[in-house]
């Protein structure tokens, strides 16, 4: 949740309808009129138990449904499938906005695994935002005096009773301290631990579910997702976690006069209420105002891309969620960060790795490649890595064709989500943060500078940070990477006698199997798999006929007319299995 902006920020009827609900302590409405079950100080176990389990297994529903021809008028087809699936990721987006903050939050972390989604989810997530109802100002007194033991008017000398935005984990008040410092206050959601724990508590039993489930359950460690997210959830309602997070991130950016970071104040914070000092500024997607301040667009398009290119490069500590909201400009052409309640880190390990991965890409070695991504965790080893090698080398053929600086950031993570989606990627956290951050911060760059680049100005930081590691000097001298190559050969070499060796105990203790699959043998299999399924529809279409038969002749006509239907159904399967071994035979 960002902190206040400009009016452009929060217009007009967004105000009004905060105030509706902030005012009247009563109010758990949106200016639309919906009400929100889990808007409440306390919350029903069992209530939730058949909220949470009815939206799953109906999506499992979908998703079978998305298998079965039948199901698809007129039959099936690609753009079927893909309308479908869209229809399914904006339900599923709505459907966790009724669900709540634990769902909300949930939905905004999914967004950025494309191994687990395909594309039409992960696009839809990435659009969910906290447009909940904001709770009473009687309430946000009440969490402050249990935080502080002091009364508002204790505390701050002026605080305003209406919030300047809302979200689902809390909302944010200006107030001004005794000592004249104007300031926001961030109050968490009541409630908010207790609906986790028990959200959380049954999205355990739903893990648990997946990751026994014979489809979904292979090749994913679904118990290992609910616990990563179950610790960005906690850490996110620490707020102070996120005050630490914002004054790292100033820290970073003492340097830079252009960039601002709003001060903690570590008096008047808490857990649940983080103060914050009051930067108003010009939402940095608000381009008319921006123009009509006089400030220079392409500058500060330019400055957004160096300002994250500083976080990621050179502090290896980074913003996570750098949406339009958490950025702003100040009148004197300064760019204001918000919210640093989920950061990311990479290490100097992990930023090793990354050079090694974009050092193959730049040589297109997908042999490297697929190495250097095992090592990175963004790639699980299977038993044939065959499929796998030729997709990356597709992509590196393919999507490297083009100079480095003509490449888009959102065209780049697009195909590289298409290919990840049912394959053994799996894409780290920091990577897909890092990926979803390039791609906002290319398209507000592009509205600020419809010819802004960010590969262009993300250029001279990569070179450098290439010349700063061990791994540059090998690119800047043949030599180096001739003897690279020559100790890299070498210790194959000297490995290979205890790999033959290791091969050959596996195989001597059954470890090691091999599969052989003939083409045409697995044709006539299934032909006569078909054909014993068409001989069980053929005796039960004759069956349901001469039961029918029998029961309309003694006078029972309403079971007489159900075994007419069941004996048409067997009828039309029978039917379309003889098309289905026509077409084998054909094929053999």
């Amino acid at each position: 949740m960002s902190v206040p902006l400009d009016n452009s920020t929060y217009p007009k009827r967004h105000a009004e309808g905060v105030a509706a609900s902030s005012v009247g302590a009563t109010s758990r409405k949106l200016p639309g009129g919906k009400a929100y079950r889990w808007n409440r100080k306390n919350y029903s176990r069992q209530r939730r138990f058949v909220d949470i389990w009815t939206f799953v297994l109906t999506w499992l529903t979908w998703l079978w449904l998305n298998n079965q021809q039948w199901s698809y008028l007129g039959g099936v087809s690609d753009e079927k499938k893909n309308a479908r699936r869209r229809a399914q990721a904006i339900w599923v987006r709505e459907t966790f906005l009724d669900l709540g903050p634990t769902f909300i939050k949930l939905g905004q972390l999914f967004s950025t695994r494309a191994d687990l989604f395909p594309v039409e989810y992960v696009e839809e997530l990435s659009k969910l935002q906290d447009k909940v109802p904001a709770f009473s100002y009687e309430q946000c007194q009440e969490i402050i005096e249990q935080d502080f033991g002091k009364t508002v008017d204790q505390l701050f000398r002026n605080f305003d009773p209406i919030p300047l935005a809302a979200a689902s984990l809390g909302q944010v008040h200006k107030a001004q301290l005794r000592s004249g410092d104007e300031v926001v206050v961030k109050v968490q959601r009541p409630g908010l631990k207790k609906l986790f724990e028990i959200d959380l508590a049954i999205l355990k039993g739903i893990a648990r579910y997946f990751q026994n489930h014979p489809k979904w359950g292979r090749g994913r460690d679904w118990l290992g997702i609910y616990d990563e997210c179950c610790r960005i959830l906690w850490l996110e309602i620490d707020y102070l976690n996120e005050g630490r997070n914002a004054d790292t991130f100033r820290r970073n950016f003492r340097s830079c006069d252009w960039v601002k970071v709003p001060r903690v104040h570590w008096q008047y914070s808490s857990p649940r209420v983080l103060t914050l000092e009051y930067v108003p500024g010009i939402k940095i997607s608000n381009y008319e105002a921006i123009e009509a301040s006089g400030l220079d667009r392409r500058k500060l398009a330019n400055m957004g891309a160096e300002a994250y290119l500083r976080q990621l490069l050179n502090d290896g500590f980074f913003h996570a969620d750098p949406h339009p909201g958490n950025i702003a400009v100040s009148p004197e052409g300064k760019l204001i960060f918000y919210d640093f309640g989920m950061m990311g880190q990479i290490t100097s390990n992990l930023r090793e790795k990354l050079m090694e991965t974009l050092f193959s890409i730049a040589q297109k070695d997908a042999d490297r490649l697929v190495k250097s991504l095992i090592d990175l965790g963004a790639l699980t080893p299977t038993g044939d890595m065959g499929p796998v090698r030729r997709s990356i080398q597709y992509m590196l053929d393919n999507f490297m064709d083009k100079p480095f600086e003509e490449q888009s950031v959102a065209a780049i993570s697009d195909d590289l989500y298409e290919i990840a989606y049912d394959q053994p990627f799996r894409f780290p956290a920091t990577f897909t943060f890092v990926m979803r951050a390039f791609s906002t911060l290319e398209g507000v760059g592009k509205g600020l500078d419809p010819e802004f680049n960010f590969m262009e100005v993300a250029q001279p930081f990569a070179m450098q940070l290439m010349s700063e590691t061990n791994l540059s000097e090998t690119t800047n001298s043949i030599f180096n990477e001739f003897g690279r190559q020559a100790a890299q050969v070498s210790s194959t070499a000297l490995g290979l006698p205890r790999r033959i060796e290791d091969t050959l105990e596996r195989l001597d203790q059954g470890d090691l199997r091999m599969r052989v699959r003939a083409t045409e043998t697995d044709r006539i299999l299934r032909r006569v798999s078909n054909v014993q399924m068409g001989t069980n529809y053929a005796l039960l279409t004759g069956a349901f006929t001469v039961s029918a038969t029998l029961l309309f002749i003694d006078g029972q006509f309403r079971l007489a007319l159900v075994l007419v239907v069941l004996a048409v159904i067997m009828g039309f399967a029978f039917l379309r299995l003889l098309r289905r071994i026509d077409r084998f035979d054909r094929m053999l």
